[in-house]
């Protein structure tokens, strides 16, 4: 809503000229303070506009400005509003420019067009972590965007899981998958994938680098995702599912599980579906299937289903030891 006053604010100044805060007020139907407000905002944001106090004061643009956008199509115009993501901007450390250049995109679109682009804005919002889980802590990812930027190469700490190490790195590409920010980094003549949250410290080295030739991150990260699923040891497993709780088996485990599944096409005649899919480790697969209680059974490996018996032994046991009652 107020991107599109703002919008509406400018594009007043534009056609005539500089006006009152009260005439803009009656004109727009917001307070005085609100057209004090946006802008300020619009200064913000870049936009040349000034107020002046007194009989002949008004708010007004710098002479000749103008916002000009032109052979931008009705898809494009959405597609563009689509693709902002405020969130991670911000943690870049360019919510304010990104916001800046909606801003003047959404100003010098053709009307039949900006007010289908402010729609999408209202009507569509990425949200990008996963259900239930904290956004992860970034303190150092402003930095490295700043050296990705600028081709500067750094030195990480960085916290692998059996201990801190420092790497040289020539940071190539930051990568943001389902909520999580991963840093591309070429150190030792190799490319590898360090996660964010696990950088500890970033310190700048006044060296620059040079790209490696035709390099393309999103075609190394397509290829590393590949050959990280690839490396994952697998085991066949076995289930019956109760016909109306497979959606939410599906859901349990995954899609990279689920995509593997194959299921009858009918129920037996107590209404259990069979499943045949692979699942990545044991002990993932026992607190995925735990989540579905009663409604599965893991016919197979036996591994699999010794480890949900045992876990579900573990469980009675301690609600017993709780009710002061001893389980057989």
């Amino acid at each position: 809503m107020r991107a599109s006053r703002l919008v509406n604010l400018l594009l007043h100044l534009q056609t005539r000229g500089g006006l009152t805060a009260r005439e803009l007020s009656e004109q727009l139907e917001v307070s005085i303070r609100t057209i004090y407000r946006d802008v300020d905002a619009l200064a913000e944001a870049g936009v040349p506009i000034y107020a002046e106090r007194g009989p002949r004061g008004g708010v007004r643009l710098v002479d000749g400005y103008r916002t000009r956008l032109t052979g931008l199509t009705e898809d494009e115009a959405q597609a563009l509003f689509l693709a902002g993501l405020p969130g991670p901007a911000a943690e870049l450390g360019l919510g304010t420019v990104v916001a800046a250049a909606r801003l003047k995109v959404l100003a010098a679109l053709p009307p039949e067009l900006r007010a289908r682009a402010a729609r999408i804005t209202e009507r569509f919002h990425l949200d990008a972590p996963a259900w239930f889980r904290q956004a992860e802590a970034v303190p150092h990812l402003a930095a490295l965007a700043d050296a990705v930027w600028s081709e500067m190469r750094v030195k990480l700490r960085y916290e692998r899981s059996d201990r801190m190490v420092e790497r040289t790195v020539d940071p190539l590409g930051l990568v943001l998958k389902a909520g999580v920010w991963y840093v591309v980094g070429r150190s030792d003549d190799q490319v590898r994938t360090y996660r964010v949250s696990r950088v500890a410290s970033v310190t700048p080295l006044d060296e620059r680098f040079e790209r490696p030739p035709g390099f393309d991150l999103g075609a190394f990260w397509a290829h590393a995702i590949s050959e990280y699923k690839q490396a994952i040891p697998t085991i066949d497993a076995v289930l019956t599912v109760r016909a109306g709780t497979a959606d939410w088996l599906a859901e349990c485990i995954g899609e990279p599980s689920w995509s593997t599944a194959r299921t009858t096409a009918d129920p037996d005649r107590l209404g259990w579906l069979r499943v045949e899919l692979r699942i990545e480790s044991i002990g993932s697969a026992r607190a995925d299937l735990m989540r579905v209680g009663p409604d599965v059974e893991v016919l197979g490996p036996a591994a699999l289903r010794e480890a949900i018996v045992q876990a579900a032994r573990d469980v009675l046991q301690r609600y017993g030891v709780a009710a002061g009652k001893t389980l057989p």
